[in-house]
């Protein structure tokens, strides 16, 4: 790499200098100080990207995205109810649930799953705004406010028409939009964090380098991988080895300390779960440390090659998605490469389906180092940055909004675009709207502080209580230590019934959930109080409504042919 390449700068004169101030680092990130077209762009993304999240939850269209929702609604909840990273929901994917058949617990604590310390930082304005919602408003708001800060980053090295472009590809990026139409995750909080840690950098400040870095540490377990992958790049680059030494050690270190020592003490998640689940071709046994994980990667030389370029096709066209909107400029710039190795061997060897997918969180690890890279080369080739490349960039800029919108990312779109052509699978948002009336009408019956099982697209809207799992489930351990049934069952096969004509998920739910529900009315575990198009709803203590039970058995009877 050479010397621009690298982050280098032309030389700043002597007068320069000395009738040109540097600015105080608050100025350096005012929001306005920004082009006319980041600043619209900034605006268009927001306001589309909200509105079409705050529709899909509104209007409960299904979505693979519903179910951690409600988790993190529910985390949240509970924080500002004085019961920290506290989740009845979480509790259910635990290990001791899943692979040892014991009950949910309300006071799980999520950290054994997930170390996410800094979402403390959003906990104020939660206890402002305590809704679903104010968590769309905060993940829409971070992700914007990061493409301001990637500006300013731009603008150090390159003139305002290229900042602007590169900031307008990081706002129209499949890999933007997708994970940010998905629900609230704690990674929104990845490109902000890093983007104001490579502006720390440039400008050295370096209290706010290590103070990013610091949070950027604390949003995930895993980002400490970002955070080695930063500090490999100051040292390969030589633009400042000694900080990426330092980088590097306390990232690492932070890494095992945590996932071997502290996360344990919650949970065995980490080594009985998620080890086994993404890494199962690296280890042996049933659990495993992150220590023993990359051992297993250093010691399989073929197996991780074969990782790395398989599928290639898939693998080519997840690498596509992150390139287009900066006109492909990331597969050519070495800075790129570096500043990402370690985050996409990470989700290249994941023996997990969801690891490549360009609308789910994980894309968005790797979006800063993608940007920056991409600033570095054209602050190295400005020559570049010609005429027809500013057209040949609108073109790849409009492609990728093309490509994003018929990818109906997290199904937010699902109210335009139809789930499926052949067989076409597509619901009106006049019936949707009209079938989400009746759950919202069910919903309104359920006290506050009652227990509630619920599907999973109804989960969000239920979760702001500490007695809540998802429906097959309908037991769960209390405070007080003590196994009980909900109070309330809320269940919409209606949306399964639609569905799982091309969904074989949807298909298996509804044949996991509907003799469940057989075995609890028939024998009287809970009384039948509501049915309206195929939504159930039953109450442990009451009187069945013989209206109801007769709508219900006249439903059921249309169930049978999807069943068998």
């Amino acid at each position: 790499m050479n010397r621009e390449e690298t982050g280098g700068m032309a030389e700043t004169t002597e007068l320069t200098k000395q009738t040109v101030p540097p600015k105080p680092w608050w100025q350096t990130l005012i929001v306005w100080d920004v082009s006319r077209g980041v600043m619209l762009g900034a605006i268009a993304f927001w306001v589309i990207v909200l509105s079409l999240l705050i529709h899909r939850h509104l209007s409960m269209y299904p979505s693979y995205a519903s179910f951690d929702q409600g988790i993190f609604n529910q985390v949240f909840w509970n924080g500002t109810h004085g019961r920290p990273f506290q989740s009845s929901l979480s509790s259910t994917l635990s290990t001791p649930v899943v692979h040892d058949g014991e009950l949910p617990e309300v006071f799980y604590h999520r950290l054994g799953q997930h170390f996410t310390p800094a979402l403390l930082l959003w906990h104020p304005l939660y206890a402002l705004f305590s809704s679903p919602v104010t968590l769309l408003v905060l993940q829409v708001t971070l992700i914007t406010l990061a493409g301001f800060v990637l500006y300013r980053l731009a603008r150090y090295h390159l003139d305002p028409q290229p900042a602007t472009f590169i900031t307008l590809g990081y706002y129209c990026a499949n890999t933007v939009i997708g994970p940010t139409l998905a629900n609230f995750h704690d990674l929104c909080q990845v490109p902000l964090f890093t983007f104001s840690l490579f502006l720390a950098f440039e400008k050295r400040w370096v209290w706010a380098y290590w103070l990013f870095a610091f949070l950027l540490l604390l949003v995930r377990e895993d980002t400490g991988v970002i955070l080695f992958s930063i500090g490999a790049y100051w040292i390969v680059s030589r633009r400042d080895p000694w900080l990426g030494l330092a980088t590097c050690s306390i990232a690492l270190s932070y890494l095992l300390v945590l996932t071997n020592a502290v996360m344990p003490l919650f949970s065995e998640d980490i080594s009985r779960r998620f080890m086994i689940e993404q890494f199962s071709p690296y280890i042996d046994g049933q659990e495993a440390s992150t220590l023993e994980v990359m051992w297993g990667l250093l010691t399989s030389p073929g197996q991780l090659l074969r990782d790395l370029v398989t599928p290639f096709d898939r693998t080519f066209r997840y690498l596509l998605a992150h390139w287009l909107p900066f006109v492909l400029v990331p597969a050519i710039s070495p800075s790129a490469w570096v500043l990402n190795a370690f985050p996409l061997v990470k989700m290249f060897v994941r023996d997990d389906s969801t690891a490549l997918s360009v609308n789910l969180r994980y894309a968005l690890t790797v979006v800063p180092g993608f940007c920056y890279g991409a600033i570095l080369w054209w602050s190295a080739h400005p020559q570049a940055f010609g005429r027809w490349v500013r057209w040949i960039w609108i073109g790849c800029l409009s492609l990728a909004v093309i490509f994003t919108l018929t990818s109906n990312p997290n199904r937010a779109l699902s109210f335009i675009v139809p789930d499926s052509v052949q067989p076409q699978v597509y619901i009106s948002p006049q019936r949707q709207w009209q079938h989400v009336g009746v759950i919202r009408e069910f919903m309104a019956e359920i006290p506050a502080e009652a227990s509630v099982s619920a599907t999973t697209h109804i989960v969000p809207h239920l979760s702001s209580r500490r007695e809540i799992v998802r429906f097959p489930a309908f037991k769960l351990r209390t405070d007080k230590l003590e196994e009980v049934i909900v109070d309330y069952i809320l269940v919409d096969l209606w949306q399964l019934q639609q569905y799982q004509v091309v969904f074989t998920d949807d298909r298996e739910r509804l044949r996991q959930m509907v003799p469940v529900l057989d075995r609890l009315i028939e024998g009287n575990r809970y009384h039948l109080i509501g049915y309206d198009d195929g939504v159930v709803f039953l109450q442990k203590r009451g009187e069945t409504d013989a209206i109801a039970l007769a709508a219900w058995q006249d439903y059921r009877q249309e169930l049978t042919q999807v069943l068998e």
